[in-house]
């Protein structure tokens, strides 16, 4: 029996304490390789047991994701009710109770497929921004049919290139972020595979690639970065640095530029093969599996296998395809996360200046329409190993060169940012105490200032705001006073500070100039019980209430608390820095 990791419970807790109190469309954000179709198999499989006569339809664009989710449900629930909807896998079992579709093959049925009680719709960061899209014109017929449809999204990266974060704007589909599992966390919990970077010594450079639609125009890209010297010697690193690695994918920037990356290895000997959006079905399937059986060692590919592609044994990642897309580039090193035997982590060469375009997967934030360009991060290269690390760190991590102590006179500048962000510490917490935060032109928080020795460390709980950063900190009151109704007001809340359990630990890590609080441990005695399954919560009404007509929703339920930095609180999302 497949048991769930405490992020994925708290996910599945997460939807069904969001339903409680709002009507929108939910997002929930988990990492590449974090195990997103167990976590849809298994919600799915709670709502049916508990409301037998509900439909659900998963739906996403790539047939071997339809595939896999479907997969996944089976082998969770052989008995489910689940069938598939797609024109690539050739089945089309419209009436099955649990559906898993994709978009291009059903848009147009809404009346086939008929009535629907629940949408879950995977890597949802695909659908555009636009109002008119073959997504909102199968919804807005779907709500026709049934108009109390919820919808869930999906994702591992919550935003578009265009228009920033997913549930804003004026045109968002989704409303809100129900969950977010980070992925240093998980990476840290030993859940995701540890990614390296090291400072290649070849460059590609685009400083006269023009930029269109907010990424860099395709065919200019392609024609500064496919020469064959920077090809020949970009190859040439790949495989001095990937010699004691099994497993290589290069990202490349046309399809013409990874056939040349493929034909300059098999030059020197490497086994390579490429893959593209109208590679046939049949030569595609048979390509990724002699991959993953170790056959191929190498793939390059243009425009595909940022989804959708489960190859664990990935251990090199080599990105020779500069993007302004935070999205693609966090969805192109996700691809190495995945755990395999024998892989202690996965290494990522940044030919294309990704990493300091964007910075640490785990701290990519998307820059809003308007937004201005920011500088980059101070980092250094290691002598002894050339990994690519941040400028205050005193010893290497991964080869253990001590740096020896500097005077800096003149700030540096760095040209490359590390692939994650250093790792957290943890500090045991002395004493916390409370206050009022006023700031000017905006609302009050919860001052909450840790004592860890003699330093402090404060985080400011948003209870008086709306939207995400009032999800963030009802999510928070709620690991601390499980059962007890969130304040709505600061004053309500300091006068039931006592109820609060106090974390034994606290975890801090860099965040550009200042340190923030990223994750909390409670001692045993301390820390809320995790909540029940969710086919047992009693709180179903309120997720999947419809025209059919349900109970009245069972209040009181809240969302799992992970008991560890697997689920932490970033202290940003409510509006706080140390």
């Amino acid at each position: 029996m497949l048991t769930l990791r405490p992020y994925q419970q708290a996910a599945i807790t997460a939807i069904y304490g969001y339903f409680q109190t709002h009507t929108g469309n939910p997002l929930v954000v988990i990492p590449t390789a974090g195990g997103k179709s167990l976590v849809m198999a298994s919600f799915i499989e709670g709502v049916l047991k508990a409301w037998p006569d509900q439909r659900v339809l998963i739906v996403t664009h790539v047939r071997e994701l339809i595939a896999q989710n479907h997969t996944e449900m089976i082998g969770l629930w052989p008995d489910a009710p689940a069938g598939i909807y797609s024109a690539g896998l050739g089945k089309r079992e419209a009436q099955a109770r649990i559906l898993f579709a994709g978009i291009q093959s059903i848009h147009r049925r809404a009346a086939e497929i008929g009535h629907t009680d629940l949408v879950l719709i995977d890597e949802a960061h695909l659908i555009p921004g636009k109002s008119s899209t073959m997504y909102r014109r199968f919804l807005d017929a779907l709500k026709a049919i049934n108009p109390a449809l919820k919808v869930i999204g999906l994702t591992a990266t919550p935003f578009r290139l265009d228009c920033g974060m997913l549930h804003e704007g004026q045109n968002a589909l989704f409303t809100d972020i129900a969950y977010e599992a980070p992925v240093r966390a998980l990476i840290d919990a030993g859940y995701l595979s540890p990614l390296v970077s090291k400072q290649p010594a070849t460059r590609l450079d685009v400083s006269k690639v023009g930029t269109r639609a907010g990424d860099f125009i395709a065919r200019d890209l392609a024609a500064a970065v496919d020469q064959d010297a920077i090809t020949r010697a970009a190859v040439t690193e790949i495989i001095e640095h990937g010699r004691d690695r099994k497993s290589w994918l290069a990202f490349c920037s046309g399809v013409e530029h990874a056939r040349h990356v493929a034909e300059e290895f098999g030059r020197k000997g490497i086994s390579c093969r490429t893959i593209f959006g109208d590679t046939p079905k049949d030569e595609r399937d048979a390509i990724l599996a002699a991959f993953k059986r170790g056959e191929i060692r190498a793939l390059a590919s243009m425009g595909v296998l940022t989804t959708g592609f489960n190859a664990p044994g990935v251990d090199l990642i080599a990105l020779l395809r500069p993007t302004q897309s935070a999205g693609l580039y966090v969805q192109m090193v996700g691809r190495g996360t995945r755990l395999a035997p024998g892989k202690e982590n996965c290494l990522v060469l940044d030919f294309a200046g990704n990493v300091r375009r964007h910075g640490p997967i785990d701290l990519v934030r998307p820059k809003r329409p308007g937004d201005g360009g920011g500088g980059e991060a101070p980092t250094k290269v290691c002598p002894d190993c050339d990994s690519i690390i941040a400028l205050s760190a005193t010893e290497c991590p991964d080869c253990g060169y001590v740096f020896p102590a500097r005077e800096v006179k003149i700030a540096p500048t760095a040209a490359t940012l590390p692939v994650l962000s250093p790792k957290q510490r943890w500090l045991p917490v002395t004493g916390v105490s409370y206050s009022r935060h006023d700031k000017a032109g905006g609302r009050p928080s919860l001052k909450v200032t840790y004592s860890c020795g003699l330093t402090t460390y404060s985080e400011w709980v948003c209870l008086e705001h709306q939207g995400y950063a009032r999800q963030k900190a009802a999510e928070w009151w709620r690991k601390r006073a499980p059962g007890c109704p969130v304040p709505l007001s600061v004053a309500e809340a300091l006068a039931q500070t006592s109820r609060l359990a106090r974390p034994s630990d606290i975890s801090v890590r860099p965040s550009g100039r200042y340190l923030e609080i990223s994750g909390y441990r409670f001692a045993p005695c301390a820390h809320p019980t995790p909540a029940s399954a969710p086919s047992a919560t009693g709180n179903l009404a309120a997720l999947v209430g419809s025209s059919r007509g349900s109970a009245a929703p069972t209040r009181g339920v809240t969302p799992a608390a992970s008991g560890s930095a697997v689920a932490p609180v970033r202290t940003s999302a409510m509006g706080g820095r140390v």
